[in-house]
C-alpha cells in the first residue's frame, strides 16, 4: 500500500522553501526520520516522516515552495501504522485540502502563482520585500549560494532600474536610496580566507536588516538594584540544583517583565498594518536570546504570566538545551510579544539590542556589578544590574520607556512585588 507523506503543521509560516531533500527514491525510512529541510525567516529545520516504508516517489526538489499539507513523498508502507507528526518547522497558512484519491493521482505541491516568483530561489522575507516593491524576482540576479536571491540583490536591482513602483499603502521602503558598501579586494593588503557563515546567520541576517531599516530604534539605559534578589536567587538555585535545574537571574527578569508589560501594555503591542492603530495583546509570550554553536536563536516561553519562577526556570533550561542541540521546532520560536537578550554571562555595560519586529521592544541585560550607592547617609556596596531597553519610537515615546524601566527596576529591587 502506498502512503502520501505531507508537510505537517509547522508553525506560523507560509510558502516555505525546500533547501535540502534528505532522502532518495529507494531509501527505506522509519517514522520520524528527517526527509526534507525547510527554511523559514527564523531557522532551518527538518521535517520528519509520518510513515515508515520505502520511498517510491519524491514530489519536491530544492527551491520548491511548500506549505502545510503539501505533498512531499510517496512511500510504499511496510505495514506499520502511520504516526502523527508534531509541528516541525515553518509554514502557517494551511493548503487547501485535496480530495481523497490514490497516491498515484496525488496533485503536486502547490506552486506560487505570482508571476516571476515561482522558480526564483529566495527566502520568504526576500519574496515579501520584492512584492512590496513590485519587482519580479525572475529579473533579479542572485548572488547568494546556489544563485539564491538576497535582499541586497533587490536593492542593487532598484539602483539599476527606474521601474520600481512605490510600496503599497505607504509602507516603509527599507533599504531604498542607501548607497551600497564598496567592494574591496582585501587580498591586496595581506592573506585572506573566505569562511562560510553559519546557516542561522544567513537566515536571521535579512530579518535583522529589515528591522533595523524599518524601525526607528531608541535605546533607554537604566540600572536596577538586585542585591537582595541575588541573595534569594542563590538560595533558590541551591535547592534547584538538587532537583536537576537551575535558577538564573533571567527567570526573575522574565517574571518582572511580565508585570511591567501588564502595567505598560504598549510594550506588549504591535503596530497595526494600516499604521494608525496599535494591536494590544492580552497574552505574554517572552522570547529570550540563546547563544548556540550555530548562532543566535530565540526560543519563546509561552503564557509566562501563568507560570511561577520554578516553571519558568525549568522551561528556560529545557529550551536552551534544545537550542544548543539544534532541536528547536517552529512553534518553539514563534509567537513572542517581548524579547530579552542577556549578555550577563559574557560581559559589557550596555548595548543596543535590535527590536524583533513586529514586536515593539526588546530588553538587553549585561553583567551586573558592585557599585557604591548613596542611601541618604553613606555610600554602601550594592549589586547593580544594567538594563538596555530598545523600542520602536513609532509605538513608544521616551517618557513611557523611562516609566517602564522604573517599574521594572522597582520590581527587581523588591522581591516581594514579584510574588504579587
Amino acid at each position: 500500500m502506498t502512503v502520501e507523506v505531507k508537510v505537517p503543521d509547522i508553525g506560523d509560516f507560509a510558502e516555505v522553501p525546500v533547501v535540502t531533500v534528505l532522502v532518495s527514491v529507494g531509501d527505506v525510512i522509519a517514522v520520524e526520520d528527517p526527509i526534507v529541510e525547510l527554511e523559514s525567516d527564523k531557522a532551518t529545520m527538518e521535517v520528519p516522516s509520518s510513515s515508515a516504508g520505502k520511498v517510491v516517489d519524491i514530489k519536491v526538489s530544492e527551491g520548491d515552495m511548500v506549505s502545510e499539507g503539501s505533498l512531499l513523498l510517496i512511500v510504499e508502507a511496510d505495514g506499520a501504522a502511520e504516526a502523527p507528526v508534531e509541528a516541525a518547522p515553518a509554514a502557517a497558512a494551511p493548503a487547501a485540502a485535496a480530495p481523497a484519491a490514490p497516491a498515484a493521482q496525488a496533485a503536486p505541491a502547490p506552486a506560487v502563482t505570482d508571476a516571476g516568483f515561482g522558480k526564483a530561489h529566495a527566502s520568504p522575507s526576500v519574496r515579501a520585500f520584492a512584492r512590496q516593491l513590485d519587482i519580479e524576482l525572475s529579473k533579479v540576479n542572485g548572488t547568494g549560494r546556489k544563485g539564491r536571491i538576497l535582499r541586497e540583490d533587490i536593492t542593487a536591482f532598484l539602483k539599476s532600474s527606474t521601474a520600481a513602483a512605490p510600496a503599497a499603502g505607504g509602507a516603509v521602503q527599507g533599504g531604498m536610496g542607501i548607497p551600497p558598501i564598496p567592494t574591496v579586494d582585501f587580498s591586496k593588503f595581506g592573506p585572506v580566507e573566505d569562511v562560510e557563515m553559519p546557516r542561522i546567520k544567513k537566515i536571521s541576517g535579512p530579518a535583522l536588516h529589515r528591522s533595523w531599516l524599518n524601525v526607528p530604534h531608541v535605546t533607554h539605559n537604566d540600572e536596577a538594584d538586585i542585591t537582595d534578589l541575588d541573595k534569594y536567587r542563590k538560595e533558590m538555585d541551591t535547592m534547584a540544583k538538587e532537583n536537576g535545574y537551575r535558577v538564573t537571574l533571567l527567570s526573575f527578569v522574565i517574571k518582572a517583565s511580565v508585570s511591567a508589560l501588564k502595567e505598560h501594555w504598549e510594550f506588549n503591542s504591535s503596530i497595526h498594518p494600516d499604521g494608525d492603530k496599535l494591536i494590544k495583546k492580552s497574552f505574554y509570550n517572552i522570547g529570550f536570546a540563546a547563544d548556540t554553536p550555530n548562532g543566535l536563536m530565540v526560543p519563546v516561553i509561552k503564557d509566562a504570566d501563568r507560570k511561577g519562577l520554578v516553571d519558568i526556570s525549568k522551561e528556560l533550561m529545557e529550551l536552551s538545551a534544545k537550542a544548543r542541540a539544534g532541536e528547536l521546532k517552529g512553534p518553539d520560536m514563534s509567537g513572542a510579544t517581548f524579547t530579552i537578550s542577556s549578555l550577563g554571562g559574557i560581559g559589557g555595560t550596555s548595548f543596543t539590542p535590535i527590536v524583533n519586529a513586529p514586536e515593539v521592544a526588546i530588553l538587553g541585560l549585561t553583567r551586573s556589578k558592585m557599585a557604591p550607592v548613596w542611601n541618604g547617609e553613606e555610600f554602601v556596596p550594592r549589586l547593580m544590574q544594567p538594563l538596555s531597553l530598545s523600542y520602536d519610537h513609532r509605538a513608544v515615546d521616551g517618557a513611557l520607556a523611562a516609566r517602564f524601566c522604573v517599574t521594572l527596576k522597582t520590581l527587581l529591587g523588591d522581591m516581594r512585588k514579584l510574588m504579587w
